[in-house]
């Protein structure tokens, strides 16, 4: 099994001059030292306008840093909003190649759709288009990594003509595919698509095992990949705390994860909200005696001793889960106390499920080579343009004429730049 971590970049209230500053700037010291650590991943999302909950609005700003700070990492840039409105199909080709080429090829790619009120109307998407507006936009990305050109697209949500997009990634053909699986169902059109499934953490053990035997099932028999590769693999993401005495990490582990699904649940399922002036955490605050323990559900099994930890993780990697992806950082979590608890995690946890993974990893892909092989024969790929179908378009600098007297009214230097680029042209068209 491998393992994650993963950031909202949670701030409840009340905000302090520099939190923010803090909160980011610790975050990279623990992605720093997951590094150092061994573990896998670092995951980021992308939120917008869901305070206290998440200030992660752009995920490829901190990971670009993230990458800078580390060697071997991967960096989960999970997930990128892929409704046109939220980030133009070009610009995530452009950011996940950069990020992909800084980071020297440690890219995976979560994308997403969004379901919040806030985010959907505040970028003017309508709620009921957005999974075909995923689809879209998700086939027609990993194209633009791929091709050189990519042909153009006339599709029902975004349109482009004929370009080149680069840089292109460092992995070929592109980097891994995930989707965030809000709901089983998603689970089951991840396979279907031959990309990874990023999961809240199953209820337990037999939950997982059936998901997971259903998504490898459905891929052998269903896969088309919308991708240029496939990614077939299931994370499951859930609260974290490790210390030696099992109440200890409860303390530090529990609270932190109830306001992380208190504060998801307001923005996602019950909160009225006044922007800039609802108080999230004050609201936790005055139920969270009613609530209990009973709103962690099944994220709570890695909050716990070492031993406990061990246990419950050994169940879902029993049950064929690929990843567990630890929020560590959730509600006012203290950063000396992730620190220890990783550390903790690593030395006594993590080496009994690191020890065979580069084996099981290669006997799944081993035994899942025929069924890969039959999805990409599935597949109608985009087929690229002829060598003699490929446009031409000219600048504008070209196209549109100054006259002499426009070009007298510039200044001196701009005068001299739009002669010399005509001396230019002139020079280029007669070659």
């Amino acid at each position: 099994m491998k393992f994650g971590i993963f950031y909202e970049h949670q701030l409840p209230r009340p905000w302090e001059d520099g939190a923010e500053l803090r909160l980011f700037q610790e975050a990279l010291d623990q992605v720093e030292l997951a590094d150092r650590l061994g573990i896998d991943y670092a995951w980021e999302v992308e939120h917008h306008f869901l305070e206290e909950y998440s200030h992660s609005s752009a995920p490829e700003v901190f990971l670009a840093a993230a990458s800078q700070r580390s060697k071997r990492i991967r960096l989960g840039h999970g997930i990128v909003l892929m409704p046109p409105a939220y980030n133009a199909p070009a610009r995530v080709a452009e950011r996940l190649a950069t990020l992909d080429l800084v980071s020297g090829g440690r890219v995976d790619w979560g994308t997403g759709e969004s379901a919040s009120r806030a985010e959907l109307e505040g970028f003017g998407i309508e709620p009921a288009e957005r999974r075909a507006m995923w689809r879209e936009t998700v086939e027609q990305v990993a194209n633009m990594m791929v091709m050189d050109p990519y042909p153009g697209f006339a599709g029902k949500y975004f349109s482009m003509p004929v370009r080149n997009v680069l840089p292109k990634p460092v992995q070929k053909p592109h980097p891994p595919i995930w989707v965030a699986c809000s709901n089983r169902e998603t689970i089951h059109l991840a396979a279907q698509l031959g990309i990874g499934a990023l999961s809240f953490a199953f209820l337990d053990p037999a939950e997982a095992r059936h998901w997971v035997t259903d998504y490898y099932e459905t891929f052998q028999r269903e896969c088309v990949p919308i991708g240029h590769a496939v990614n077939p693999n299931i994370a499951m993401v859930t609260g974290f705390s490790c210390h030696a005495d099992a109440e200890e990490a409860r303390r530090r582990g529990n609270d932190g994860f109830r306001f992380f699904q208190f504060a998801l649940a307001h923005h996602y399922v019950f909160g009225k909200h006044t922007p800039g002036r609802t108080n999230i955490w004050n609201r936790y605050l005055a139920v969270r005696d009613q609530i209990g323990t009973e709103v962690l559900g099944g994220g709570s099994g890695c909050i716990g001793t070492p031993s406990q930890l061990r246990a419950s993780l050994r169940t879902f990697q029993d049950a064929g889960v690929d990843q567990t992806i630890f929020i560590q950082q959730g509600g006012k979590n203290r950063h000396e106390h992730i620190v220890q608890a990783l550390e903790l995690f690593a030395a006594e946890v993590m080496p009994e499920f690191h020890e065979k993974e580069a084996e099981r990893q290669a006997q799944k892909l081993e035994a899942l080579g025929p069924a890969i092989e039959a999805a990409f024969a599935r597949k109608r790929a985009l087929p690229p343009l002829a060598e003699d179908r490929i446009p031409t378009y000219q600048a504008y600098g070209t196209t549109i004429a100054l006259t002499d007297a426009d070009i007298e009214k510039l200044p001196e230097g701009n005068r001299h730049r739009v002669r010399t680029f005509r001396k230019i042209a002139e020079i280029a068209e007669g070659a």
